[in-house]
């Protein structure tokens, strides 16, 4: 059945408690859901997070989109030695011993922490290696970062700047026709004000970020969308 209803969802950085008690205001039947990357890193449970977006892709036709953090996951993976400060740092520490069930970090080297992880987690990185960049639908554009307005065509946008960039999306001027919804930036960046985590909307109306910092103790944001426009937001 066709759905004419998008449920979108932020970053979550491994809030599954939140996830979870979020996802009570989906209804599977009737609306697609669309979660906008960065699953994993700096939080509790980034592992019952990836399980459980597998599970909902297979059961619901849920569509995940890659986040910067799923790729400097999968880069580690590549370069463990040599990308290990810069990844743990960046919440990869709390990634990789939730997988793990343990604080293995800090009893193994990175590179074998590497190969045991693609060995275990074959089903999981190879999920996480497949996931789109963005997903249009009507008027809409779902993408973890933004896109290059600069490009004649935005679909010719850069892979990593799909998944990376900001100020120049945030304040570039949109001729697109699209309406680009968004995380990746906490909104407290956005709305320049400390802890405000609401969801923020780009003067022209036409760029919507739901990244609330969830893991920073602000808000997971949910967003339904139809080809009318929002319909309603729900945050946990």
């Amino acid at each position: 059945m066709q759905k004419d209803t998008i449920f979108t969802i932020g970053d979550i950085h491994g809030c599954s408690n939140e996830l979870n008690e979020l996802l009570k205001q989906w209804n599977p039947e009737k609306e697609q859901l669309i979660l906008l990357g960065d699953l994993v890193d700096r939080g509790p449970q980034p592992y019952d997070v990836v399980r459980k977006v597998i599970q909902l892709q297979k059961d619901h036709g849920a569509i995940v989109l890659l986040g910067n953090h799923e790729r400097m996951l999968l880069d580690w993976l590549d370069q463990p030695e040599f990308k290990k400060d810069y990844y743990y740092g960046q919440g990869g520490y709390e990634t990789i011993n939730s997988f793990f069930g343990s604080d293995i970090t800090n009893h193994k080297e990175a590179d074998e922490i590497a190969q045991l992880m693609k060995v275990q987690f074959k089903t999981e990185l190879e999920f996480l290696e497949t996931r789109p960049l963005y997903y249009e639908w009507e008027d809409f554009v779902f993408v973890h970062a933004g896109v290059n307005l600069n490009l004649e065509d935005w679909k010719n946008t850069s892979e990593k700047e799909f998944y990376w960039i900001r100020d120049e999306f945030h304040f570039g001027n949109n001729e697109t026709n699209k309406t680009f919804i968004f995380g990746h930036t906490p909104t407290s960046i956005l709305h320049k004000t400390e802890k405000k985590f609401d969801i923020w909307t780009s003067p022209c109306n036409t760029k919507i970020c739901i990244d609330g910092g969830a893991v920073y103790g602000g808000y997971l944001h949910g967003m339904k969308v139809n080809k009318e426009g929002i319909v309603s937001t729900h945050s946990v």
